[in-house]
């Protein structure tokens, strides 16, 4: 990779930084002044979809809903999950950044790299994980108080959400490049002492 190269990489990974952190705050904020467009998720199999053609039947399992003002509960928990959403992604472009630094540099194997790989592992698979749950939680309490998950006779469910596992795969995946790192400045140390 070229100076260039790497010069460019860590002009896009600040870019991409500050946009899609306006974004988060901007989407933050947005939470808490005006009206919300979201998509909610329905708990229960007995939300019907009526009039299907060819006799068909069917039910949905989520629902867009316009809320003109967010209840401060679920608003505090959507915006704890898009700003640590928000935190495994700078951990992400954080870490481009500083290997582009080091690669235009001509040194990657330093003592710090393995532990700046392995924290942006970390940082991105306990934020990811933890902001998932809390989007879920604040979707589903939003759903009830909609009244779209009103709960039948004998049902019981206490929180519907998608789960992505990437950013807990991604951050193991990081936690063991950084075990090859530990090994690569292993490799330059020996070789630096046979020169």
């Amino acid at each position: 990779m070229s100076r260039i190269d790497a010069v460019g990489l860590m002009v896009a990974a600040a870019a991409g930084a500050l946009l899609t952190t306006a974004a988060t705050v901007f989407g933050i904020v947005g939470l808490f002044t005006g009206p919300v467009t979201l998509e909610l998720p329905v708990a229960t199999s007995h939300q019907e979809a009526p009039g299907l053609s060819l006799e068909a039947t069917g039910h949905f399992t989520s629902l867009e809903a316009s809320i003109p003002v967010l209840p401060s509960g679920p608003a505090t928990s959507l915006a704890w999950a898009y700003g640590l959403n928000q935190v495994g992604v700078l951990a992400v472009l954080a870490l481009l950044f500083l290997l582009a630094y080091r690669l235009q540099s001509r040194v990657l194997f330093t003592a710090r790299s393995a532990d700046l790989v392995g924290a942006a592992g970390v940082v991105l698979a306990v934020a990811g994980t933890v902001g998932q749950v809390l989007d879920g939680v604040g979707r589903t309490r939003l759903a009830e108080m909609i009244g779209v998950n009103a709960r039948a006779v004998g049902e019981s469910y206490i929180f519907v959400a998608e789960f992505n596992i990437a950013p807990l795969a991604i951050g193991l995946v990081l936690l063991l490049v950084a075990g090859f790192f530990q090994y690569g400045r292993r490799l330059q140390k020996d070789t630096e002492g046979l020169v």
